[in-house]
């Protein structure tokens, strides 16, 4: 079978018993004990319970059972819980407590017939775009092991580039998700903020507790190779957590569109916060130029946009909030700024209402380069240089902020590669709960212009 099947297609192939579950799981640990001492993207092993939930699976097939991904195997993100094993977000002194129980995402995988075999590297308290920590040191990009794989879910990218594993699960608060898609030519989506529950994806010695526990701005969400594959794990997974399933049950709207022809689109290429390079600027012109010639309404400009430098600036706000929660007090800000920044979230809420009223998506860029080298310098003092000219580190943040400020749903894909031979990724946002039509969309760019491109050198 091939390294790069999708998610769905390797469900189709276990249950028409093309492959045994045991097979497709010894395939992925050769893949990465093969690799994974040059990209590190495994940071914790659980290869024994995954042959033993392979076998699991083997026998349920051969009974005639069905689940969706049943003998699929599949890494996570460090930082959710896995019974039995550590979740430290890369921290010393973490590691020797054991979670008690799985998270809510990997419990509803697991339902599904999914076979877990390991955890995914990331950045030190998820606050990085690369994915370095003391723990588990740093995990390099497929592409260019000099470049960064994206942080802080850049473990997950990897191994989805890489060929390990076809699904994988990580979180987003300043890109975590979408940042890692570009730099490694992959597939994720943000979703709509509270769709997905995070219990159980917890910094290490938080309280399990048995209600849920969405974090401000922050969501969990799928990552593919494959926009119908990030549908599919988004279903599985998305929905009210246990304490709120009495009371109320999930029905996202369809797409909007199922034809390209159909989708009125709004391409940023420019933020005023923040530079674009060339190659991401061309990158994402020549998909607007497919885009209208496949019918598609293109606009480059609407007075219907909001104020992105005070959307930008709103988000800001309330992450230094967030942030500083845990911070002596000279470091946080008092309440009386949050509720004033909350409500102008409210007030940008209204205006993206009114904006999607005429449009259906906006593409816009990740990040303002390609995948950028590793940098172990103090954070404060990187910088990143955008055709010459050199910004601050953390100004590349304000993409994301279009989307998280007020928890728009947002799916990544590849676009193509640079000039440097490393992958373009864009951003399709969308209205409130309708994740379906930015994941129908990228599933449409996808099946006409194509998508994920393996590495060189992972071919076989």
């Amino acid at each position: 079978m091939d390294y790069y099947q999708s998610t769905r297609e390797t469900a189709a192939a276990l249950q028409a018993r093309q492959v045994s579950a045991v097979e497709l799981l010894e395939r992925s640990i050769a893949r990465i004990e093969r690799f994974d001492r040059q990209i590190n993207a495994v940071a914790v092993r659980d290869f024994e319970r995954a042959r033993a939930a392979a076998h699991a699976a083997d026998a349920a097939l051969a009974r005639g059972e069905r689940r969706p991904l049943l003998g699929v195997p599949f890494t996570v993100k460090e930082a959710f819980n896995v019974a039995g094993l550590p979740t430290t977000w890369g921290i010393p002194g973490t590691g020797k407590a054991l979670a008690p129980e799985d998270a809510v995402v990997v419990r509803r995988l697991k339902a599904a017939g999914a076979v877990l075999i390991g955890k995914t590297n990331l950045a030190l308290h998820l606050a990085d775009w690369q994915s370095d920590n003391p723990l588990y040191g740093f995990t390099r990009n497929p592409w260019d092991e000099g470049r960064t794989p994206g942080g802080s879910s850049g473990g997950s990218a990897a191994a989805l580039a890489a060929g390990y594993v076809s699904l994988e699960f990580g979180s987003d608060l300043a890109g975590s998700l979408r940042v890692p898609a570009h730099c490694c030519g992959i597939f994720a989506h943000k979703p709509t903020h509270g769709l997905v529950p995070m219990r159980g994806f917890a910094p290490p010695g938080t309280p399990v507790l048995s209600v849920s526990a969405d974090v401000d701005l922050a969501v969990v969400g799928p990552m593919a190779r494959s926009a119908g594959d990030l549908a599919l794990a988004l279903d599985l997974t998305a929905g009210p957590d246990d304490d709120r399933a009495a009371a109320w049950r999930l029905a996202l709207p369809a797409a909007r569109h199922g034809a390209l022809a159909d989708f009125r689109v709004l391409v940023l290429d420019t933020h005023p916060q923040l530079p674009a390079s060339q190659a991401v600027r061309a990158a994402l012109d020549r998909m607007a130029e497919r885009l209208a010639k496949a019918g598609c309404r293109i606009a480059r400009t609407s007075p219907l946009l909001p104020d992105l430098a005070r959307l930008a600036a709103t988000w800001g706000t309330l992450v230094e909030a967030l942030v500083g929660a845990d911070m002596p007090d000279a470091d946080s800000i008092s309440h009386r700024d949050w509720v004033h920044a909350d409500r102008a979230r409210a007030v940008f809420a209204h205006q993206w209402r009114q904006f999607f009223v005429e449009f259906d998506v906006i593409l816009c860029p990740v990040l303002p380069t390609t995948a950028f080298a590793h940098d172990h310098g103090e954070m404060e003092k990187r910088r990143i240089v955008v055709d010459g000219q050199a910004i601050p580190y953390g100004a590349q943040s304000v993409w994301a902020s279009v989307a998280t400020l007020t928890g728009l749903p947002a799916t990544a894909m590849p676009i193509g590669l640079a000039e440097d031979g490393l992958p373009v990724g864009m951003q399709i946002v969308g209205p409130y709960l309708e994740d379906r039509t930015t994941l129908a969309f990228a599933e449409l760019v996808e099946r006409e212009f194509g998508g994920f491109v393996v590495p060189p050198g992972f071919e076989g």
